[in-house]
């Protein structure tokens, strides 16, 4: 039984290992194969479903369509997982390491970010800001045409900072407690908050418990890469002291009570002022600020994403196959 268990661990690190490189070679998966897509589509069909004229049981069905989604994309990999790694051996425990690497890659972006953001970094170079303003869309909702080269800047690197926590280590940290199917069940969670979790008169009944989950979902993940940012600055020669300096002053100035974390921390690591217009400030303004900062961001996005497999995702494998021993 023992044995089993080492088993176990041994294969979801490799399952993890073999993930995070296809992302890193491959990229995304084509949107008709993704199942975040597949998630969407069926977020926009029981959000309609689920409207109703009395706030109660407007609540009450946003619940049920958070669960219901979450259960219909994690139950089935559980499923497949566990039936797989019961066929005859070596074979089965092979399938089984392959299948889950393919699944949970899906769950995460690392090498995504750049597809979106060097772009935008390589048309400011150019200084071509009409092209760096078609880029926006992919990554913040904010109006395009409305912001000025520095503003464009701050929202690419606003999104990478905010995108490590629930693109890449949130994914992470919730494999390494409850497998693939754990990850997928995030996955689930953030792309209900980023479609419904809204307080506005459309969806402030039936996604205020997709927004809330969201929050408690990213509340310890948002708080340890924040702190990882700041390793990560110093192996990679940005302004370490600064990250550390302005996380501690500046995490709390976003609504979000995780987001100005890492945001805080990446603000710090490049020694530059991020800005969302009527909403915060977080860093310092030093008449510096890049394209350069963009490219910089991805870096320390990257150097985050690999400490926090090693220093949590790791350890919380070891623990979580040994602790029934312990």
């Amino acid at each position: 039984m023992f044995a089993f268990y080492i088993s176990l661990f041994i294969d979801s690190v490799f399952i993890f290992v073999l993930a995070f490189l296809l992302d890193l070679i491959l990229g995304e998966y084509p949107d008709r194969i993704h199942p975040t897509i597949a998630i969407g589509k069926l977020i926009i069909y029981l959000k309609a479903k689920a409207k109703n004229k009395n706030p109660r049981i407007e609540k009450i069905n946003g619940v049920l369509m958070a669960i219901t989604i979450m259960l219909v994309f994690a139950l089935p990999v559980f499923v497949l997982l566990y039936l797989i790694r019961g066929l005859p051996q070596p074979a089965g425990e092979i399938l089984y390491i392959i299948v889950g690497a393919i699944l949970f890659k899906a769950t995460f972006a690392i090498s995504s970010m750049g597809q979106y953001t060097k772009p935008i970094a390589t048309a400011l170079k150019n200084r071509d800001i009409d092209g760096a303003r078609k880029w926006l869309p992919y990554i913040v909702r904010r109006d395009p045409n409305s912001l000025n080269e520095r503003q464009i800047i701050s929202a690419a690197v606003e999104s990478i900072a905010e995108s490590t926590t629930d693109g890449i280590t949130a994914p992470f940290f919730f494999y390494a407690l409850l497998g693939v199917p754990g990850a997928f069940a995030y996955r689930v969670i953030n792309t209900l908050d980023s479609m419904v979790g809204y307080k506005n008169a459309e969806y402030k009944n039936i996604g205020w418990f997709s927004a809330k989950l969201d929050t408690l979902t990213n509340y310890i993940p948002a708080r340890i890469t924040a702190y990882l940012m700041v390793i990560a600055s110093l192996l990679l020669g940005e302004d370490w002291r600064e990250s550390w300096y302005i996380l501690q002053r500046d995490k709390h100035k976003t609504s979000s009570p995780n987001a100005g974390y890492t945001i805080s921390a990446m603000a710090g690591a490049l020694g530059i002022q991020l800005e969302k217009q009527d909403h915060y400030k977080l860093g310092d303004d030093k008449g510096h600020i890049s394209h350069e900062d963009i490219n910089k961001a991805l870096r320390i996005m990257l150097m985050t994403s690999t400490l926090f497999g090693l220093i949590v995702v790791l350890p919380l494998l070891l623990w979580m196959y040994s602790r029934v021993y312990i």
